[in-house]
């Protein structure tokens, strides 16, 4: 991540702004969307690192797809990125936005893993249990991973709780070859 210090320092200066014309939130949902759709379109990305593609052509695309769906402090941060030729660092830019801004609102992400989708209510109710364990509010992210087998693993801020089944099974299995019990015959 060479441009992460640069990329944080473009959301702060966003923020910043934001903050002035009370948008903040509106350019935080911008953020959100720009992230994900860089995230869900592979040629997007590609075309946007690309140094073959002219700057011109990319402010073209961007314009087309986020034009009318965003911000114009967002807009700007365009034209900003073109100017300074790193149009490239928008998606990086619009993660640590994200970050800053729940730094901000005192939010947290509380990532949660698990076999299978999580309902409605036991997000909320994941959501809840956060909130009681630290004091602040929580934005749930949740990664289905099949191999966990059940339960889950919930990580905020740099905590960690493993109640996944496949967990439970390597810590029976740790204490079976730690055994030193040998039966008698």
């Amino acid at each position: 991540m060479k441009d992460a210090r640069a990329a944080l320092r473009y959301a702060k200066a966003i923020l910043n702004l934001a903050k002035d014309t009370e948008s903040e939130t509106a350019v935080n949902d911008d953020m959100l969307f720009i992230s994900n759709t860089i995230a869900e379109n592979k040629d997007l990305a590609v075309m946007l690192n690309s140094p073959i593609v002219k700057a011109v052509d990319k402010m073209n695309v961007l314009n087309a797809l986020f034009e009318g769906k965003v911000n114009t402090i967002t807009l700007g941060l365009f034209h900003l990125l073109q100017d300074n030729k790193r149009i490239a660092m928008l998606k990086s830019i619009a993660a640590k936005y994200v970050i800053v801004y729940d730094f901000l609102k005192h939010t947290q992400v509380a990532k949660v893993t698990t076999a299978v989708a999580l309902t409605p209510e036991v997000e909320q109710l994941v959501l809840d249990k956060v909130v009681a364990l630290t004091g602040k509010k929580a934005n749930l992210e949740n990664v289905i991973n099949p191999t966990i087998l059940g339960g889950f693993i919930l990580r905020v801020g740099d905590v960690q709780y493993d109640a996944s089944i496949s967990n439970y099974l390597n810590e029976l299995r740790k204490e079976f070859d730690n055994s030193h019990y040998i039966p008698k015959i």
